[in-house]
């Protein structure tokens, strides 16, 4: 479906996001599964939306502070 609106996502691995956030892949499987963070799987791997992560990201920054 060129052009749909899925051609304007832009998805990141498993590994990308744990890179993107600075925490272990095993933190990301963990937020994807628990549902906080969300993906679609596809085949045996996941991908996530890139702007899921920095949903999450702006939603959580003051946790730290």
């Amino acid at each position: 479906m060129p052009g749909g609106p899925l051609s304007e996502i832009s998805f990141l691995t498993v590994a990308e996001t744990a890179t993107l956030m600075r925490v272990s892949k095993m933190t990301i499987y963990r937020l994807v599964h628990s549902g906080e963070l969300p993906a679609i799987r596809v085949q045996r791997s996941f991908r996530i939306p890139e702007h899921a992560v920095r949903e999450y990201l702006s939603q959580h920054q003051d946790i730290a502070h």
